[in-house]
């Protein structure tokens, strides 16, 4: 692989890596500005108002800089991956594009209501810009995840001059893969988005600071981030059995499954061992594994033994990705099932200890997601278009190493800045507080 390839594949890892912070943020803040605005829409009292008030601050700010960060993603195609887009321009600009006109442009004409619209339109009116703004952010998730599970799992093509042509639209949009991503990715950013808010009341009901915002902040938030931490395992299961049965390669790397086995275990532990081809200090579920994929605990799981070197994903990252991100799923769960329970019982508020742990744990889903992206995107290597293109082929060939190399730097700085400006951004409404977001003159 050539130093530009190798350039151009840290540059996309970067670029995208640090916009994939926003998109899960925003998509799952929206739906619990939803029944924020709901509340107050049917109540229609200053409190509901100044809590409602307050979040939609900060999911501006995260969407702006989630804006400024996704743009030059598209660029990228063309001057980095000119071959990639060549041979699959036909069938992967159009939901690019459908984002863009149904989704993007919808979702940003409601957050300017949801902005400019308190005190000059009706309540009803800013609780429908926050549903179409939810929407919006979620239609715009759904092309993003059919553009790239077509990659993983491309369907409804034909290869004519050396170039992927659609033949059947709708099949390549409901690909194998497109559901079950599409509806991980949606839930995963509802806890992200809930444990967010749920981590900056906790860290007001702690300091004792606006305890009238935040405890109804906080309860709302936690109740989202229990479901979404409930639904999770069952979308990562579909998402699972479905990586099993279209990408065999990608289930025996993240399993660290060296060998093809009928009855094939499921690791809760272990570490790799590539060159050994083992797994050492193994703990195993005998058959789970074999059970999970294909409904049987004596079925046959291919392992990489079953697959050409040079085709197996690098197995490393993709097995700690995986099971990292597992184990923080099982803790979020674990949280906010405690949480549920002491909110229930009425002592939430009262256990310090746990509103430490609520605020720490704020980063988590982010985590979580960065680790699923990895694992994805990482596991489906040495392929872009899986069994179509592999990734070393797929790079322009009229743009140097050096220039690639200029604009990582560009990029890194610039979103280094963008990083630095979103959490003094943030940092400072939080410090603020809701009541100084509520103290703005009337129109």
């Amino acid at each position: 692989m050539t130093a530009a390839v190798v350039l151009a594949r840290i540059q996309f890892a970067v670029t995208a890596g640090f916009h994939f912070l926003f998109p899960p943020l925003t998509i799952g803040m929206a739906w619990v500005i939803v029944f924020l605005m709901f509340r107050w829409m049917r109540h229609g009292d200053p409190l509901s108002e100044r809590i409602a008030r307050f979040w939609v601050k900060l999911f501006a700010i995260s969407f702006a800089i989630g804006v400024a960060t996704g743009i030059t993603l598209e660029f990228e195609f063309g001057t980095n991956w000119s071959q990639y887009s060549r041979f699959v321009g036909d069938i992967f600009g159009a939901p690019l594009a459908a984002e863009g006109v149904f989704a993007f442009f919808m979702e940003s004409t409601f957050v300017g209501v949801l902005l400019f619209g308190w005190n000059r339109v009706s309540r009803r009116t800013m609780f429908v810009a926050s549903l179409m703004t939810a929407v919006g952010a979620t239609m715009s998730a759904f092309w993003i995840i059919v553009a790239n599970s077509w990659m993983q799992t491309p369907t409804a093509y034909e290869i004519v001059g050396g170039r992927a042509e659609l033949t059947d639209f709708w099949a390549a949009i409901f690909n194998p893969s497109t559901l079950p991503r599409y509806t991980h990715t949606v839930v995963a950013s509802l806890a992200t988005g809930a444990f967010f808010m749920m981590g900056i009341s906790a860290w007001y009901l702690y300091k004792n600071r606006h305890t009238e915002v935040a405890g109804p902040s906080f309860a709302v938030a936690l109740i989202f981030a229990f479901v979404a931490s409930v639904l999770q395992p069952g979308t990562g299961h579909w998402h699972a059995v479905q990586v099993a049965r279209t990408q065999p390669e990608k289930l025996a790397a993240i399993e660290g499954l060296f060998t093809t086995r009928t009855a094939a275990p499921l690791l809760a532990f272990g570490i790799p061992d590539v060159e050994r081809r083992e797994v050492d200090l193994a703990i195993e579920l005998p058959g789970a594994l074999s059970r999970m994929a294909f409904g049987d605990a004596n079925a046959e799981v291919k392992g990489l033994d079953a697959f050409p070197r040079s085709e197996w994903p690098p197995v490393t990252p993709v097995f700690w990705s995986f099971h990292l991100m597992v184990w923080i799923g099982s803790f979020m769960l674990l949280l906010t099932t405690l949480g549920v329970w002491f909110l229930f019982r009425g002592t939430v508020a009262r256990r310090r200890w746990f509103l430490l742990l609520a605020m720490l744990s704020l980063p988590l889903p982010t985590i979580a997601n960065q680790l699923g992206w990895i694992t994805a995107e990482v596991g489906r290597q040495p392929w872009i278009v899986y069994g179509l293109m592999k990734t070393a082929e797929a790079a322009s060939v009229s743009v140097p190493a050096w220039q690639v190399a200029v604009s990582l730097v560009f990029f890194t700085v610039l979103y280094a800045a963008l990083g630095i400006l979103w959490l003094v951004l943030l940092v400072r409404e939080i410090a603020h507080g809701p009541a100084a977001a509520a103290a703005q003159p009337r129109a």
